[in-house]
């Protein structure tokens, strides 16, 4: 395993819900990491944003690691959910809430 691979691997293990997204949680900076974090924070879900402008390694390698060729990307306990566009269908159909759910994971109910 590559240094890179290591360092997204060691990422993904540090907590139950990880995002590797361009920008923050806090300051998303593109239109598809800002749906995925607003659909997180609707559903109260706690997780960490990696920013992959920070690192041009971690940014590219992510693709390769995922074999997934966009960001944002999820994982789940470790589990690649997908991309944005796959993260909206899920959470629209109610998909996404049941998976969290099943992992574990507290999702706040629609009030």
């Amino acid at each position: 395993m590559t240094d890179v691979n290591t360092a997204i691997k060691t990422e993904i293990d540090s907590q139950d819900v990880v995002v590797f997204m361009k920008g923050t949680p806090q300051f998303p900076m593109c239109g598809f990491s800002g749906q995925v974090v607003q659909i997180l924070n609707y559903l109260g879900v706690p997780f960490k944003g990696v920013n992959v402008l920070d690192d041009m390694a971690v940014r590219e390698g992510i693709k390769a690691y995922s074999n997934w060729p966009t960001i944002p990307q999820i994982y789940v306990k470790g589990e690649f959910v997908g991309g944005c566009d796959i993260a909206r269908e899920m959470f629209q159909s109610g998909e996404l809430q049941q998976f969290l759910s099943e992992k574990g994971i507290p999702v706040k109910s629609a009030a």
